[in-house]
This record gives structure tokens, sequence and C-alpha cells, in this order.
């Protein structure tokens, strides 16, 4: 790794780093401010979202740690980094965003079945407004270290804070609806909603998690992106085995080219370091491993060609 994306990397570190510590400060201020809810109100929904928000001091620190350690550079121990850390981070907050959802639907369904009703709409309400003033600019703060880093823990955490603003208005419609259009149910059936809009955001926040870990290829469309790319230099007669894979915020690519037979050595490595700084030019937070081949060598060109590997 170049000492630009050595500065490159220690800057996502700062950047996920800053946005986790932001996120653990938004939750303990609302995990205050729900339970004097929760308790005043009796609210299922508001329990439901004081028991979400418990779970977000929690995932959000793990996010802190998870993004830490994503930071730390490639060691003896780790050569391709740490970039894992930030996946196994994001299936961890899956892992508690479920188990809120269960303890919530199954809340919200004794209470249905009890007929219980809440108290105190206007001071749950208000603490539904403040919460959600709060974490649109907690997302704001997460969608731009987003934007600048890939990182996969801080984009799974606003995908559960965007998914607390659909819980704040929920709460906010189950105490109307119970206490001043007089629909005792509605504050059960709105958490049994939440449970279910909760555990659907978890199955598609560990999609991406999961993929990394697998080690999933990236999308076709950007394969083939960066096959047109690399293919254009004229000394190269044809590309395969490209490998690809996704670590935290960093992607590792991996593939054969052909070249003359009669290249020298020397001249087969200038070529391969033009390759490689053109793709930089366009990929530079990519780590790029070019295997060169004499053309023809190893399986046909036409059973690549068939794969879509070469160009």
């Amino acid at each position: 790794m170049t000492a630009a994306a050595d500065a490159r990397a220690a800057e996502r570190g700062r950047l996920t780093a800053r946005a986790a510590i932001a996120s653990a400060a938004v939750a303990a201020f609302l995990l205050l401010l729900k339970a004097g809810a929760a308790w005043a109100t009796g609210s299922v929904a508001m329990l439901g979202s004081l028991a979400d928000t418990a779970l977000d001091l929690v995932a959000s620190l793990v996010t802190l740690w998870g993004v830490r350690i994503a930071a730390v550079p490639a060691d003896w121990d780790h050569r391709f980094g740490h970039g894992k850390a930030e996946a196994i981070a994001a299936l961890f907050q899956v892992v508690m965003i479920s188990v809120s959802a269960i303890g919530i639907a199954i809340r919200a369904t004794q209470q249905l079945a009890e007929g219980g009703a809440t108290a105190g709409a206007e001071g749950g309400i208000a603490v539904s407004l403040v919460a959600m003033a709060a974490t649109f600019v907690l997302i704001a703060i997460q969608r731009r270290v987003v934007a600048a880093t890939g990182s996969i823990a801080i984009a799974t955490d606003k995908v559960h804070y965007q998914s607390d603003l659909m819980l704040n208005l929920a709460v906010i419609a189950a105490l109307a609806l119970d206490q001043y259009a007089g629909l005792h149910g509605a504050d059960a059936l709105f958490g049994i909603a939440i449970a279910g809009w909760l555990l659907w955001g978890a199955w598609s926040s560990s999609n991406v998690a999961v993929d990394q870990l697998m080690d999933k290829e990236w999308p076709e469309a950007r394969r083939q992106e960066f096959l047109s790319l690399a293919s254009q230099h004229p000394e190269l007669k044809g590309i395969h085995d490209l490998r690809t894979r996704t670590s935290g915020s960093r992607d590792f690519v991996q593939f054969h080219v052909w070249v003359a037979p009669d290249l020298t050595l020397f001249e087969a490595h200038r070529v391969m370091d033009e390759v490689e700084a053109k793709l930089a030019r366009f990929y530079p937070d990519v780590e790029i491993l070019i295997h060169p081949e004499p053309a023809g060598h190893g399986l046909p060109e036409a059973s690549h060609a068939a794969r879509g590997d070469t160009h």
C-alpha cells in the first residue's frame, strides 16, 4: 500500500470512529429520555422504542470497536488488513436488533391479549419528537461518513437509525390513537408492526456483512467495468481468472494477463506497473495483484471468453 493509501485509510479510521462515537452519544441521550417516557406512559410501543435504543447503545459501542480494529494497518498476522472487523460488528448489530424485535413482539402480544391501556400521551409524543430530531442529525453525519469511507459498520448503523425514525413515528401514532381516538389495541398493534420492521431491517443489513465475510465477488457490472479499463493497455493479449473481494472499506483484486511470449521479465514488469498505475487512478483504494503469463498459456482463451473473464 502506498503512503497516499495509508493516509486515506487513516482518515477513514478517524471519520468512522467519530461517527461511531456520535452514534453512542445519541443512543445514551435517548435512552434516558425514553426510560422516563416508558415509565410514565406504560406504552408498549414506547417500551419497544426504549429497548431498541438500549440495544442501539450496545451496538454503537460494538461498532466503535469494529471500526477501530478495522482501521489498524495490515500486520504480519493479518496481511490483508483488519477490515472484516466491520462486518463482524455489523452482524452483531443484526443479532441485537433481532433480539430487540422478538422481545417487542412478545410484550405487544401480551398487552393485546390483556387489553392494557396507555397514559400520558403528551410526554411520550414529546420524547419521540426529540428523538426524531436527534436521529436526523446523527443520520446526516453517518451519511457523510459512509459516502467518504464506504464503512459497512456505519452503513448498518445508519440503516438502523433510519428505521428508528419510523419507530418513533409509530410510537406517536400509537399513543395518539390509543388515548385520543380510544383505540386501545392500537399501541400493541403498532408494537408488533415495529417488531416486524426491525426484523426486516436486520435481515436486509445482514446480507452485506455476510457477503464480505464470505468474500463474495463484486457485482457483475463493476467487474466488467474494471476488466474493460484494465484491458486497454496495448501490450496485453487478454485477461482471465479475475477474482475480487471486499473487506471493510478496502477492495482486493487479482487477475492473470497474457502478454507476448518474447517479452523479457523487465518488460513484462514494466507493463504490469503501467496497468496498475492506470487502474489506481480510477480505483485508488483497491489493492491489485497481477500475474503475467505468455499469451496462450493455460486454458484456451475461448474458454475464458465463454465465462466473460477475458478481454
